[in-house]
């Protein structure tokens, strides 16, 4: 099939790249508004507290200061800050600003003024008397007899259990778990502690909301999620939606951080008090304490097997900590169980969870959604069990794992996807992925060979699945419009934050209407366009979006040849259309220009309009075999990773550098969470290292060898054969890192991050033992 595509399939330079790396590049706050004020936040001191009263006049008074607005004086609505289609699975529960705080940070009052200092010192101007609470500082106590009550207000609503902290629970069982861990040769079972992870974008959360000529709400605001995010004020604020416009610029990183309405209603808020444009932008330690992360869990994972390695039953139990609101509370832990359960074919299967409110910072969506927390555990524990059963841990996988024509029973079961069609494997290259990956890292030449000398060097592995979108709930649209160049414009409704998206949809665009990637324009991310978009998450946009295109630009093209058959005198089903020509069989030919102006300014006048949309109950899995080199220095617990190699089946690879530059991107945020990254907490709630002095993300001097190898496994449902890649890879850094230091110096981690304290730790336990 690469021999018949001209664009797709490529490695076409990114549609944004020049404007990007020259600085062209506009962002959220690259504009200049006339009038602009800046808002800042008061902000709780206490984990948990009720507001008793609140004296705003000092800050009223203070020169500059144009708005000041509290829980007195806004519209008190219950909202989730989750960006998902509607009705959102995630509970009511937060609101513009509330009589009660929930966490260290949590909002008390804003203020707009002229300039930011101002804004900040009349921050300091406002007084508050508190009535402390005790808090649940410990997620683990959340829902003990007794503990504090987060959520006792009676107007929130979609809170699975209040009385006892419980934003959400999860039962499912496919078959008898209880009998076949009692029938099992082989039982392993194991703890897994996973931790807070902030998502370090380069751009912060930013907003810009004024009012328009029409008095319309704009919003200009780095997001994931322009349609949602405009639903979902015109719900908090009680306005109608076609009152709201949402512009999405450049996004300066995502990573799920920008799936959450977070700067939106109280700039909005501000700028309808004043009457004026208003910007609310954290700062970095802002992002640190109160902007969004990803969720802590508590994992206990139950194996069985037969003794020749087949395994009889799994079953998964979280707990997990979402903090005080209950964003993304049920579908990320969701996530944990129903990405990697299925991976390993088991007739007994049972994942229970409970996502517990406590006093801590808020979690949400991250890079993964769910899965790095559930791979973590599932891969370890395979590891593990492979080794009870006398087996090299990659036959054990593929004895075991998920095969081409399977049924994934959990996909449909819990999280995002419960209640949906059960998703049957219509494609898979894992098999592939396995073995040229073992090729690649040397797994057999090199697996438990430590070496000599106090520095170790081990192999480790893990298997990977996940999704295309949200089976069932997934909708997007997409026009295009022919010109009389022969160019064409493409609007989406979907959010390029950095992926390259749109280059990827102009390939698709460009290879179906004959033309180079350089004759389409995209516009992408705006709400008054004549298209819609869910967002760009759940790793949608390529499979969602990229299929709308597809059918908006056959629509074009089938326009186009109807044209053309007609100034050709030709039948229609005869004619190619290619290189900015339809041709005919008999040798005829007329440019894509020609029609065009024949469309525009001829006898017939007609605009070629492409339509598309697109919703399915699909999600196909991409798959991913990782192989990870480390070594350990025994003598300090460093551990260094040498070498990753990603085997990624992607179905077909659209625009392979961005497809390598989606799994690199990946393996260096999962080797974070694997070795170095996690939000510390104190004892009273409060961040202690809201900074990159304290907080050690990888940068370029600490990133191994990459070898990523693309198996393209095309699937029957995407378009030109396209699964999703953006989110797989960050799974397995954390399991194949813990699997390698296993082999280097045989001790086994199940804590994250894995950091040389517990490496020396483990280290001094096993000798001692």
């Amino acid at each position: 099939m690469k021999s018949q595509l001209s664009v797709v399939g490529h490695r076409a330079r990114r549609v944004d790249g020049v404007k990007l790396a020259t600085g062209r590049g506009t962002f959220t706050d690259d504009i200049h508004i006339r009038g602009l004020l800046h808002a800042k936040l008061l902000k709780s001191p206490h984990a948990h507290a009720r507001i008793i009263s609140i004296d705003t006049s000092e800050a009223e008074a203070l020169p500059g200061v144009r708005a000041v607005i509290t829980h007195e004086n806004v519209p008190r609505i219950p909202y989730t800050s989750a960006g998902q289609s509607w009705p959102e699975p995630s509970p009511y529960d937060m609101y513009v600003l509330d009589r009660k705080v929930r966490f260290i940070g949590d909002a008390v009052a804003a203020v707009a003024a002229e300039t930011p200092e101002i804004a900040e010192r009349a921050t300091q101007l406002i007084r508050v008397e508190y009535e402390p609470l005790p808090a649940v500082l410990d997620f683990h106590d959340a829902m003990n007899d007794g503990a504090p009550l987060i959520h006792d207000e009676t107007e929130s609503y979609g809170i699975y259990d209040p009385a006892h902290n419980v934003a959400a629970h999860i039962d499912v069982e496919h078959g008898d778990v209880a009998r076949g861990l009692a029938e099992a040769d082989i039982v392993v079972e194991n703890e897994f502690f996973v931790q807070y992870q902030q998502h370090t974008c380069l751009e912060p959360h930013v907003t810009i909301a004024l009012f328009d000529e029409d008095r319309r709400l704009v919003l200009r605001t780095s997001t994931q999620i322009p349609y949602h995010c405009r639903r979902m004020i015109a719900f908090a604020l009680e306005i109608p939606v076609k009152d709201v416009h949402v512009i999405k610029p450049r996004v300066g990183g995502g990573f799920g951080n920008k799936q959450e309405v977070v700067t939106e209603p109280i700039s909005a808020v501000l700028a309808m008090r004043t009457g004026r444009p208003v910007k609310l932008e954290y700062t970095r330690l802002e992002e640190f304490t109160i902007a969004r992360n990803r969720h802590p869990q508590h994992i206990r994972l139950s194996t069985g097997i037969r003794r020749d390695g087949t395994i009889l039953a799994n079953s998964l139990n979280v707990l997990t900590n979402t903090g005080p609101y209950g964003t993304h509370a049920l579908t990320v832990t969701g996530n944990t169980g129903t990405k990697p359960l299925p991976l390993y074919r088991s007739p007994n299967v049972k994942f229970y969870a409970d996502i517990v409110y406590t006093n801590l910072p808020i979690a949400g969506a991250f890079r993964g959604y769910g899965a790095p927390q559930g791979f973590f555990a599932m891969e370890v524990q395979m590891d593990e069990v492979a080794e009870a059963a006398g087996m090299d841990p990659l036959e054990f996988r593929k004895l075991n794992h998920i095969r081409q024509g399977d049924t994934d029973l959990m996909s449909a079961a819990a999280g995002e996807g419960a209640g949906k069609k059960a998703r049957v494997i219509h494609s898979s290259g894992l098999p592939e992925c396995i073995e040229r990956g073992a090729a690649a890292i040397g797994w057999h030449e090199k697996r438990g060979k430590p070496g000599d000398g106090p520095i170790k060097r081990g192999v480790g592995m893990a298997i990977l699945m996940q999704g295309s979108g949200v089976a069932g709930d997934e909708l997007a649209a997409a026009t295009i419009r022919m010109n009389e160049d022969a160019s064409f414009n493409l609007h989406v409704g979907s959010a390029d934050i950095g992926t390259g998206s749109d280059t990827t949809l102009c390939q698709i665009a460009a290879e179906v209407l004959g033309v180079s990637i350089e004759d389409i324009v995209i516009r992408s991310g705006n709400t008054d366009d004549i298209t819609f978009d869910y967002g760009a998450y759940a790793s949608s946009t390529a499979y969602i979006t990229g299929t709308c295109v597809l059918k908006a630009a056959e629509d074009a093209r089938n326009q186009i040849v109807n044209q053309a058959a007609r100034m050709l005198q030709e039948d229609p089903e005869g004619l190619l259309v290619h290189e900015g020509a339809v041709r005919s069989l008999s040798g005829k030919s007329v440019t894509l220009q020609e029609i065009a102006l024949e469309c525009l300014y001829g006898e017939d006048k007609t605009v070629v309009i492409g339509k598309g949309t697109h919703a399915t109950k699909e999600s196909p899995p991409p798959f991913v075999a990782m192989f990870v080199e480390v070594e350990v220095d025994t003598e300090t617990g460093q551990v260094r990773p040498v070498e990753v190699v990603s085997a990624v089946d992607v179905g077909k690879a659209l625009n392979p550098d961005i497809c390598e530059g989606q799994v690199e991107g990946a393996v260096a945020q999962g080797l974070g969470y694997a070795l170095t990254e996690e939000i510390q907490v104190g004892p009273d709630g409060q961040v202690l290292n809201p900074s990159f002095m304290d907080y050690k993300i990888f940068c370029a001097a600490d990133m191994p060898r990459l070898t990523t190898i693309l198996v393209e496994a095309e699937e029957p449902t995407g378009p030109f054969g396209a699964k999703s890649v953006a989110e797989i890879a960050i799974n397995g850094p954390a399991p194949a890192v813990s699997n390698a230091i296993y082999d280097a110096v045989g001790i086994r981690l199940h804590s994250l991050p894995m950091t040389a304290e517990k490496v020396l730790a483990a280290l001094e336990e096993k000798q001692q033992s």
